[in-house]
């Protein structure tokens, strides 16, 4: 708990929760509802909530919500969700449970994480029995206080999402009863849903449960992740490549990455002090990005992935020259700049551009600059480059060498790379 609170990972927390990890194994657990095909970053801070539970030497459970996840929880959400069919919960759910075994411990053994789906007793539980078991333990009024609900209301909010609450409750007087669960943990959105949990627990079971939330990581306007959400970060490697996903933890903040290096990775105490020191010394080198992004592509995805990220940064951002470009195989220059815009060109086109001003307007139909005069103002500033070398002249002649004889690499401004194919 001392550690958590370090690294900033406590919002709310029942009284006595320390009490209660100190004076026996605890097992506790994180619900993902299967509404996506896959996590996202903002799911990365409850698992390592899991994983810092399991090194203590306490039990975790994962909660895969095969029932829930047919409603949607309203916390955070302007709006109703869509509700997902049978077939597509499922697809869901077998690809949200192999990105949990990778990221977490999930061996047999005592500390191996368990995972579960709340389908298996909601299904038989019929209407009538959870309304005489479950709803009239909570009041109207208990209900409509929770923020989640209450931030809904002048737009409306079903009685499909109201009863989320009630649900997510159950799931936790469930587990507490059949699998000796006394610890959920989530989001700071979840406290009022864990609550519920707390509550039915006492009132049912007269047995006693704990709650931890943690804050949330949220989008640079605020809103928190979801699986529902426009401009996600993915764990999947089909949906974010590994690439990108490297260079979404390199451009935060260095506000957000001394927060985020604390929450997100497994790193020591002294090792991240380090770190910091570091990065106040040399604030451009980007130290705590770069531990950051190191870090999580390696846990999220392989070594080998952020390898070659890392690899592919340097490359398009760092010092690398035109020979270092030229001493790459075609294949690793394609893997490398696979995220880069593609343009294809005739060779014959290529041939009769009079100038790099042409070259990098109309010989590729404005993608790169839209007019002469934008690209000329960017020469004048030093933000040019062909093939990692700098146009200083307007008027050059494209006559550079073509990298493995048909491509060129296009550099516009700090940020912005294109690949020309010559056809």
């Amino acid at each position: 708990m001392d550690d958590l609170q370090w690294r900033g990972m406590i919002d709310n927390a029942t009284p006595d929760l320390a009490l209660q990890l100190q004076k026996e194994v605890t097992v506790g657990y994180v619900g993902l509802d299967p509404t996506g095909p896959s996590l996202h970053v903002g799911n990365l801070v409850t698992l390592m909530l899991l994983k810092h539970l399991q090194r203590a030497g306490h039990q975790a459970r994962v909660l895969v919500g095969g029932a829930t996840g047919m409603i949607g929880d309203p916390s955070g959400k302007s709006a109703e969700r869509n509700l997902l069919g049978e077939e597509e919960l499922r697809y869901n759910q077998a690809c949200i449970g192999r990105q949990v075994e990778r990221l977490l411990d999930c061996s047999s053994g005592l500390h191996g994480v368990a995972m579960l789906n709340n389908l298996t007793w909601f299904k038989d539980l019929d209407l009538l029995t959870f309304l005489r078991e479950v709803g009239k333990h909570f009041s109207l009024n208990y209900l409509l206080a929770k923020d989640a609900v209450k931030s809904r209301l002048a737009q409306g909010i079903s009685f499909t999402e109201f009863a989320y609450q009630l649900l997510q409750g159950y799931d936790f007087y469930y587990l507490y009863t059949t699998e000796g669960v006394k610890l959920q943990m989530g989001g700071d959105d979840q406290w009022g849903n864990i609550v519920s949990g707390l509550e039915l627990i006492r009132r049912k079971a007269g047995g006693r449960a704990f709650a931890l939330t943690t804050p949330l990581i949220t989008r640079a306007d605020g809103r928190k992740f979801g699986k529902s959400e426009e401009g996600n970060v993915w764990l999947d490697p089909a949906m974010t490549s590994p690439y990108a996903f490297y260079q979404f933890w390199l451009n935060v903040t260095d506000e957000e990455a001394a927060r985020l290096v604390r929450v997100l990775t497994l790193l020591e105490r002294d090792v991240i002090d380090g770190l910091e020191k570091a990065h106040q010394a040399a604030p451009h080198q980007r130290v705590l990005q770069k531990a950051l992004a190191k870090e999580l592509t390696s846990m999220v995805h392989s070594v080998a992935d952020y390898t070659e990220a890392a690899r592919a940064t340097e490359l398009l951002f760092g010092q690398a020259t035109l020979a270092d470009l030229e001493a790459l195989s075609e294949q690793d220059l394609l893997t490398i700049l696979g995220e880069v815009p593609q343009i294809s060109m005739g060779r014959e086109q290529l041939g009769q551009v009079a100038h790099v001003l042409e070259l990098v307007t109309s010989g590729t139909q404005g993608r790169i600059f839209s007019s002469q005069g934008a690209a000329r103002r960017m020469i004048q500033e030093g933000g040019l480059y062909v093939n990692r070398m700098r146009v200083v002249d307007p008027y050059q002649r494209p006559d550079w060498v073509l990298l493995r004889e048909r491509y060129l690499l296009i550099q516009k401004g700090k940020k912005h790379h294109y690949l020309i194919t010559v056809v």
